[in-house]
């Protein structure tokens, strides 16, 4: 990015403190999402292994497919808070506040974790769920606040910084926390991430003063009347759900399946609703609606890459725990590290990406968006295929080689370099101006609709350690990349006039 720019555009203002050539409050933001991508990596390599590890190992003793879709339902759940959470920052509270109530109540989530005791686990998942949703809407905005001048060189810099700040915490964590919760405690681990979240809510409270004054303005506050009229609604449907649950423990019919049943099929109506809501909108202009067409069918193949790339902490996991040779060159490491690949993998990567895009596009080679988009779904489906291998490899008490899960997280990785930038940008590109603030959140309900389907198969008992279940999926994906780039001609006419 920086050699397309000349000297004097990356220069700073006068007098400003900076940070790699950036605002000081980058600096803060970032040491802020790396802690928190921290917490949220290392307690996620732990979650389906330390649930469905025996009583006597100090694990929840739960089946394979209960600990998946807890585990399918828990992620969905996390990026379909993410919408409200950018309504209370855009409504309520303001977006660097709702940062820091997020940061706080992912913080008590994760040592409402390390507690010994099974019945604060759920409501720990429930804290760290509804933090980050808090947090993950909000944060990014706070980066974009640092430049208030939407021209200014350095602001693709600055998010592409932030970036890393994602994948350096993510990479570390399984290292760090997979390792002490496997080999020690597994609620040491989840502790170990409640100190991570700890020291980034500390950095972000320390960075206040370095942060846009824009941050802290609540940009469209509700009225005393909204106000009231919200907390009639929340208090009625809070009363209803506890009256609801009251009656489920009292009559002792109470199973976890009755919290992962509602919440994975709000997980598959919400985003439907929504999308209908915008389609069905008459104060969008023809061009508006077209683009809307065009982006479901985006969506809907978003949401089956996103539901088979988040089983890298799910099936792809107990993959690893119990069918994988965890020892590479004599080397032994828990198998709860593999999670550390995509990062390393995306940190290689992108940059490689980055360059080739460019270099294609100067010689008028590059692929278009729809085609970038068949290519990551196709990818995500063929990893599954490796998948399938590795798993008819594992039969019986064999186990495989790590390179097979290597090679699964390389393609998955470069599915998502190809997928996800594209999705990003095209979200952007394609929203309606009513929604344009609220399309990112959209974005993000391909993740929680993708998971819930995943979650659906694996609470109606599909075999996740068959080569049926990754063969399956992975021929949908395949035959979804294939009909994207087939029907591209009739989905661009779709797009009026976006690239």
């Amino acid at each position: 990015m920086a050699s397309t720019m000349t000297k004097a555009s990356t220069v700073p203002p006068a007098g400003e403190r900076t940070f790699l050539g950036h605002p000081s409050g980058l600096a803060f933001l970032f040491l802020t999402e790396m802690w928190e991508r921290f917490s949220f990596y290392g307690m996620r390599a732990l979650l389906v292994l330390y649930l469905s590890a025996a009583v006597v190992d100090g694990g929840l003793g739960l089946n394979v497919a209960t600990a998946t879709a807890i585990y399918s339902v828990y992620n969905a759940l996390v990026y379909l808070l993410a919408l409200p959470g950018g309504w209370l920052g855009d409504r309520v509270w303001g977006p660097r506040k709702t940062t820091a109530v997020g940061a706080a109540i992912i913080m008590v989530g994760h040592f409402t974790l390390a507690l010994p005791w099974s019945g604060t686990f759920y409501l720990g998942l429930g804290f760290i769920a509804a933090g980050s949703g808090l947090l993950k809407a909000n944060i990014s905005t706070m980066v974009g606040h640092l430049y208030p001048d939407k021209n200014d060189p350095r602001r693709d810099g600055g998010f592409s910084i932030f970036y890393i700040a994602i994948n350096v915490g993510a990479f570390f964590a399984p290292l760090a926390i997979g390792t002490v919760g496997q080999k020690v405690d597994w609620h040491l681990g989840f502790a170990m991430a409640g100190v991570g979240m700890a020291i980034g809510l500390m950095f972000f409270l320390f960075g206040f003063r370095h942060l846009s004054p824009e941050s802290s303005v609540t940009p469209s506050p509700m009225s005393g009347a909204e106000k009231a009229a919200l907390w009639k609604k929340a208090a009625f449907w809070a009363a209803l759900a506890v009256v609801f649950y009251g009656i489920v423990l009292v009559g002792s019919w109470f199973t976890v399946n009755w919290v992962l049943w509602p919440l994975t099929v709000l997980g598959l109506v919400l985003p439907v609703w929504y999308l209908v809501k915008m389609k069905r909108d008459r104060d969008l202009s023809d061009t508006e609606q077209s683009r809307v067409s065009a982006y479901i069918w985006f969506f809907v193949v978003a949401a089956m890459f996103w539901g088979i790339f988040d089983q890298s902490g799910s099936t792809l996991n107990l993959f690893a725990n119990d069918n994988t040779a965890n020892t590479l060159f004599g080397f032994d490491f828990p198998s709860s590290w593999f999670q550390s690949l995509n990062s390393l993998y995306v940190m290689a990567f992108a940059p490689v990406f980055a360059w080739l895009w460019l270099a294609l596009n100067r010689r008028g080679k590059e692929p278009s968006s729809i085609t970038k988009f068949a290519n990551g779904v196709f990818l995500i489906g063929l990893s599954f295929f490796v998948m399938m291998l590795a798993q008819a490899a594992a039969s019986g008490d064999a186990k495989v080689t790590p390179l097979w899960l290597c090679a699964v997280y390389l393609i998955q990785t470069i599915g998502e370099l190809t997928l996800s930038p594209v999705g990003l940008s095209l979200t952007t590109k394609l929203a309606p101006e009513k929604y344009g603030s609220q399309m990112m959140g959209v974005w993000f309900l391909a993740v929680t609709a993708g998971d819930s389907v995943i979650a659906l198969l694996q609470l109606i008992g599909a075999p996740t350690d068959s080569e049926y279940w990754f063969a399956s999926q992975g021929l949908i994906a395949v035959l979804a990349g294939v009909a994207v780039f087939m029907f591209r001609r009739k989905v661009k006419p779709l797009m009026s006039g976006v690239h």
